[in-house]
């Protein structure tokens, strides 16, 4: 049996080799966390020497978490940052450079030109006074001269514009602007001026430029967000609108100016969507229903009233009521001349109308504006070809009823002409010679307009009972029905018996 007092002074022979790894473990941690900083600042130097700076920057980062008093690690990451187009995190760590170095000139330098861009002329001024007085290289003391001068060129213009903008001069004061913006182009006050110029002269294309840039150059700017939702709307741009007073109210709910402006926009969206699904239903009179109503709602913003009328324009052009059509396109293209859409839909209703060269004339103004629209080019060939057989036989005209008949109003129509020209009716010669050609004409007006097939070439210009406007096609022949005419042969003697019927 082994003694305790032996097992004792086993154990007390390993303590100093006990200590002695510990010691070792711990000196290999401080090693290993300074190899690791090194390692990561190693690497992610040459990652940015290489363009791959997303990996470049996750050295960085971690170089900044292992040591973060290191300030070269911060001016590396702060390099990335500015590489891949973020200044607004490049800042903090050139501030932090700063705050660790002060001597750091290249920082320093670096930092100025970053709050010269943002319009912080003051704090930029400062920077490039502090680098020429720290014993800079040659370059950087030219380079801080520069922009010493350049920051107050920029004060000088800065005060003009405010006072040209105070004076109402918004022209003057958009052009000083623009020479601040070409070195502030990160400054968001500028470009809100700018923006409010543009919008006093008119020009809100250029307005909506500058605040979209000032809603992605400041966090929180619901102002931005509350403009550039009130501009879309008064463009007519309603679901624009919708998108940006939306981004206002993501950033405060409370917004009173944007949720009372969603609440417009939100209701208005929604008429035009319902108005727009009934269009593709097909059910085009409560479609104008609904746009009357979208007038109603918004009647104060002619673009909206305008776009209400083209879409009314368009569902009453496919609903064929071509009267009402052409006389909503007309509003339409009083306002908008060049308006394709409502020229096209007009030219539609002419035909409706028949009244073919006005909408020839209407389709060939379209194509002047939309060079390669098919639907124009076929819409056009389609009224030529009307208009030519208009001057030839009509079968519609002839038998008394609108483009749009049913098929129950057509053989309606053919009834009551036939029994008034039937050939029994007349005993002069002449006047029977006459009554035999019209009914002809009647009887074969009523086959093509009940006949789909025959009706739908009609309506496209061609005529089905004549051999020459069937380019090749086999044509259709006239015939007649169950009871014929007793004893009547419109042709003359032999055994050919003409017949018709009522169906």
């Amino acid at each position: 049996m082994v003694s305790i007092d032996h097992v004792a002074h086993r154990l007390l022979t390993y303590v100093p080799y006990v200590l002695v790894l510990i010691d070792m473990r711990y000196a290999g941690v401080t090693c290993g966390k300074d190899a690791g900083v090194d390692g990561h600042m190693e690497m992610g130097k040459k990652l940015l020497a290489a363009g791959q700076l997303a990996d470049a920057l996750s050295h960085f980062h971690a170089a900044v978490d292992g040591d973060p008093k290191n300030y070269v690690a911060y001016y590396r990451r702060a390099t990335v940052f500015l590489a891949m187009g973020k200044s607004k995190s490049a800042l903090p760590d050139l501030s932090r450079v700063i705050e660790l170095k002060p001597d750091f000139t290249s920082a320093r330098l670096q930092r100025g030109n970053l709050l010269l861009k943002q319009g912080g002329l003051d704090e930029a001024e400062s920077d490039f006074k502090k680098v020429l007085k720290s014993n800079p290289s040659d370059k950087e003391e030219k380079e801080a001269q520069s922009q010493l001068v350049k920051a107050d060129e920029i004060q000088r213009l800065v005060a003009q514009a405010r006072s040209s903008f105070n004076s109402k001069d918004y022209v003057a004061a958009a052009a000083q602007l623009d020479t601040i913006i070409e070195t502030c182009v990160w400054d968001v006050a500028s470009r809100e001026m700018r923006a409010e110029c543009f919008i006093l002269m008119g020009e809100m294309g250029k307005a909506v430029s500058d605040l979209k840039a000032a809603s992605k150059l400041k966090n929180d700017n619901t102002l931005a967000f509350y403009k550039l939702s009130t501009i879309y709307y008064n463009l007519g741009d309603h679901e624009m609108s919708l998108n940006e007073v939306r981004e206002c109210l993501k950033l405060d709910p409370d917004h009173k100016q944007c949720y009372s402006h969603y609440k417009q926009v939100k209701k208005l969206n929604k008429q035009i969507r319902s108005a727009e699904e009934l269009i593709q239903e097909e059910r085009y009179e409560d479609a104008v229903s609904k746009y009357e109503g979208v007038m109603k709602t918004e009647p104060n913003v002619p673009p909206l009233s305008l776009l209400a009328k083209e879409r009314m324009c368009h569902a009453l052009s496919k609903g064929q009521q071509g009267s009402r059509a052409v006389s909503v396109c007309g509003e339409v293209l009083r306002s908008d001349p060049e308006n394709v859409n409502a020229l096209k839909d007009r030219a539609e209703a002419y035909v409706q109308e028949e009244q073919y060269e006005d909408a020839i004339s209407d389709y060939e103004t379209a194509a002047k504006h939309s060079e390669n629209d098919r639907q124009i080019r076929e819409g056009l060939e389609r009224a030529q070809r009307l208009l030519k057989q208009s001057k030839r036989r009509d079968y519609y005209k002839i038998l008394g009823v609108k483009r749009t008949a049913q098929k129950r109003e057509i053989i309606k129509a053919y009834r009551k002409l036939a029994q008034q020209w039937h050939p029994d009716n007349f005993q002069d010669e002449e006047e029977k010679k006459r009554a035999e050609k019209k009914f002809i004409d009647i009887a074969q007006a009523k086959e093509v307009l009940t006949d789909p097939e025959m009706r739908a070439k009609f309506d496209q210009g061609e005529d089905p009972m004549d051999p020459e406007s069937q380019q090749g096609q086999h044509p259709h022949h006239f015939h007649g029905g169950h009871q014929g005419f007793q004893g009547f042969n419109p042709f003359g003697s032999g055994s050919f018996n003409f017949k018709f019927n009522y169906n």
